[in-house]
């Protein structure tokens, strides 16, 4: 829902090829409006695409990537001019391993993913118990830790290559340093 309703933000002329596609992979029968649709309503679109909640406690998968467009006159300039300069966002996802569907949160290329993390979990309604959260090594951090575990979560975060310990005495760093010691013994 988030997603959608962020990538029509984005580039209405991207977008509406992009969004056919994701609404195939959702395995729905939509389609998605031609620009000059989005165009005469883009000021009062409101989209709400509504979930199945888990009735188990959730295991969620984060993670990122980016995404490329050309504004407006890009590609004229990329094609007249000797230097030239893409516009990225970035699309955090955290998805529900069972129901594949669950937080969105887009943002612009400098934004790091760990920043991200917090927003991701709010978007979960607290009365959904998450049980598990997966991600790379871009969240082995004090605060994704730490927000995993407001929410009674178990962190599944490999750490960082060249990590080192953290000083402090807090069970989330106590974990952490465990992992450090059996990734240096088993490798």
């Amino acid at each position: 829902c988030l997603m959608i309703k962020s990538l029509f933000r984005l580039s209405l002329r991207m977008v509406t090829g992009f969004a056919q596609s994701l609404i195939k992979l959702c395995g729905l029968n939509w389609t998605a409006p031609d620009y000059s649709t989005l165009c005469r309503r883009k000021k009062h679109i409101d989209i709400a695409i509504s979930y199945q909640k888990s009735r188990d406690g959730l295991h969620l998968l984060v993670d990122s990537t980016g995404l490329k467009f050309l504004g407006e006159g890009e590609w004229k300039r990329k094609k007249h001019q000797p230097e030239y300069r893409c516009q990225s966002r970035k699309l955090h996802i955290g998805i529900d391993a069972k129901t594949l569907q669950r937080a969105v949160q887009l943002t612009t290329n400098n934004v790091s993913d760990s920043q991200v993390l917090g927003d991701l979990l709010d978007q979960i309604t607290l009365d959904e118990q998450i049980d598990s959260v997966y991600t790379d090594g871009a969240y082995d951090t004090k605060k994704c830790r730490q927000v995993i575990s407001d929410r009674q979560a178990y962190a599944v975060i490999p750490p960082r290559k060249n990590s080192k310990p953290w000083k402090d005495k807090k069970l989330r760093s106590l974990e952490r340093n465990e992992l450090l010691k059996t990734v240096k013994r088993l490798g």
